[in-house]
C-alpha cells in the first residue's frame, strides 16, 4: 500500500497544480490562476484583452481544450467553456486605460510628444502593425492621394487618419469623401483596414440611426467606415451627433441582453456620391460635425491600377509614419482640423442646396428686410410656399419652418416676437422683415409697421 501511494505521489509531480490526481478533476480556480499567470488577461465589456489587444475567444477556447486533452476525456469542450466563464469573473475589469498621449503598436509604444519604447502595456486598442522609424516613404500612397485630392485637402485626411490612432472624440467631427463615382475613394478604407485591423468596422451611417443594436457593435472601435453612403436623408440625426462628439457613457444594447452604459470613441468616415443630409435637422449642430471633402473627378482615359491595393499594403508602415505626422499636427492645434477654404465653401454650398429655408431668405422678391417692419409667421410661411412652388422645391412643413426660423432669427437679423401686433391683432411673428405678397401696390413708407 505504501509503495502504491509513493508511486502515485511520484507520478503526481508531473501533473499541473490544477489537476487532482485522486479525484481526477480540474480545479477551476487553480486553473484560472495558472492560466492568467501564463496569459495575463482583462475582461471588459464582453471582450477578453491581453497585452496585444482583443483576444479571439475561439482561439483561446482551442488553447484551453488542447491543455485539457491529457486530463479530460469526455465533454472537453463543455469543460473548456466552463473555464472560460470562470475566467470572465477572474479577469473582470471596469475598463482599460484609454491613452490619448501615445499610440500602441504591435511592437511597442509611440509617444506623441516624441519617443518610442519597445515595452507594451494593457490598452484599449493596439494597432496590428509595427512602428518602424526607418520605413521608406510611401511613394505610391502619396501618388494615389495626389490623383484623388487637392493638396490642401490631403492635409485634412492625414490628420483624420492619425486621429483614428488614439481613442478619443475630442475633435468632434466625422469625415466624408464625396465624388461622382469611380475615383477610387474606397482605397482609403482599404488602407485604414491595414492600419487598424480589427479596431475598425464597416457599417452604414443610416443604420446607426435606425438599428438600436448597431451602436454596441462600435464599442471599443477606433473607426467606422461607410464605404457606400446612401443618398437617403436621415430621419433622426441624434445618434450620429452623439457618436461624433460623445465623451461620456452611452446606452448600448446587444441582442438578447439587457441594455447597459458603455463608452464609444469610434470615429466615422464615409464615402459617397453626395453629402450627408437630414429630413428635419438643419441645425448648426448637425452640419458642424461634418467635414465633407470633394474628390477630384476621374480623368478621361485613366486606366485603373488593378494591383494598387497590394502595392499600398506593402507601404503600410510608411503610411503609419505619415499618419503620425497628421496626428501630431492635430494635437498641436488642440484637435482642430486643418480644413481648406475650398472645403469650407463646398460645405456652405451643399448646406444651402439642401436647406430650402435659408435659400428662401437669400432669394429676391419674396421678403424685404427692414428694421421697423413686422410680419406674422403665417404670412412669412405663405411667402416661403410661393418661393418653393416657383423653384419646384418640396417645402418644409409649417411647424418645421416656424421652428427653424425662430432658431435662426439672430443670424437673419430679425427678432422673434411672441405677440406681434398687426391690424389690432396679435400673433407670433418677427420684427425686421415683412412678406412682399401681403401688401401690394402700397408705397414703401406705408409698408412699415410700428
Amino acid at each position: 500500500m505504501a509503495e502504491q501511494i509513493e508511486k502515485e505521489k511520484s507520478a503526481s509531480d508531473d501533473f499541473p497544480t490544477w489537476y487532482d490526481t485522486k479525484s481526477r478533476k480540474i480545479d477551476e480556480v487553480e486553473f484560472c490562476s495558472w492560466f492568467m499567470n501564463k496569459h495575463p488577461l482583462r475582461y471588459v465589456g464582453g471582450i477578453f484583452y491581453d497585452i496585444n489587444g482583443a483576444v479571439n475567444i475561439d482561439a483561446m477556447r482551442k488553447e484551453i481544450v488542447d491543455i485539457l486533452k491529457p486530463y479530460v476525456k469526455t465533454a472537453i469542450v463543455r469543460r473548456a467553456n466552463q473555464i472560460i466563464e470562470a475566467l470572465r469573473c477572474e479577469a473582470l475589469t471596469d475598463k482599460l486605460p484609454k491613452h490619448t498621449d501615445r499610440v500602441h503598436f504591435r511592437n511597442g509604444t509611440y509617444f506623441i510628444d516624441g519617443g518610442y519604447i519597445p515595452e507594451k502595456e494593457f490598452c484599449s486598442n493596439r494597432l496590428p502593425i509595427n512602428y518602424n522609424s526607418d520605413a521608406p516613404k510611401p511613394e505610391r500612397w502619396l501618388k494615389y492621394l495626389d490623383e484623388l485630392l487637392y493638396p490642401e485637402d490631403i492635409i485634412t485626411l492625414q490628420e483624420f487618419m492619425g486621429y483614428c490612432f488614439i481613442p478619443t472624440t475630442k475633435a468632434q467631427a466625422m469625415l466624408m469623401l464625396i465624388g461622382s463615382g469611380g475615383e477610387g475613394k474606397s482605397r482609403v478604407g482599404f488602407v485604414c483596414r491595414n492600419l487598424l485591423g480589427d479596431n475598425m468596422t464597416i457599417c452604414s451611417v443610416n443604420k446607426l440611426g435606425y438599428d438600436r443594436f448597431a451602436l454596441a457593435d462600435q464599442e471599443g472601435m477606433l473607426l467606422m467606415i461607410d464605404d457606400d453612403m446612401k443618398m437617403e436623408a436621415l430621419a433622426d440625426t441624434g445618434v450620429i451627433k452623439a457618436v461624433v462628439t460623445m465623451e461620456d457613457k452611452m446606452n448600448l444594447e446587444r441582442k438578447g441582453q439587457q441594455s447597459y452604459q458603455g463608452y464609444l470613441y469610434v470615429r466615422i468616415m464615409a464615402f459617397g456620391n453626395g453629402a450627408l443630409s437630414s429630413l428635419y435637422d438643419k441645425s448648426d449642430g448637425f452640419y458642424r460635425r461634418q467635414i465633407t471633402i470633394k474628390v477630384k473627378d476621374k480623368p478621361d482615359g485613366r486606366i485603373d491600377d488593378r494591383n494598387l491595393s497590394e502595392k499600398l499594403a506593402k507601404e503600410t508602415e510608411g503610411i503609419a509614419l505619415w499618419c503620425l505626422e497628421g496626428l501630431k499636427r492635430l494635437v498641436a492645434n488642440e484637435f482642430h482640423f486643418t480644413v481648406s477654404e475650398r472645403t469650407v465653401q463646398n460645405q456652405a454650398e451643399m448646406r444651402k442646396d439642401e436647406d430650402s429655408i435659408m435659400d428662401f431668405f437669400e432669394s429676391e422678391g419674396y421678403v424685404t428686410f427692414d428694421a421697423d417692419a413686422i410680419c406674422i409667421t403665417k404670412d412669412l410661411y405663405e411667402a416661403y410656399l410661393m418661393w418653393a412652388e416657383g423653384n419646384a422645391i418640396k417645402p418644409r412643413s409649417e411647424s418645421s419652418f416656424s421652428r427653424e426660423v425662430k432658431q435662426r432669427a439672430g443670424k437673419l437679423g430679425i427678432e422673434y416676437l411672441k405677440n406681434a401686433a398687426i391690424d389690432g391683432k396679435t400673433a407670433r411673428g418677427y420684427k425686421g422683415i415683412y412678406a412682399n405678397h401681403v401688401i401690394k401696390d402700397v408705397p414703401f413708407e406705408n409698408k412699415k409697421s410700428a
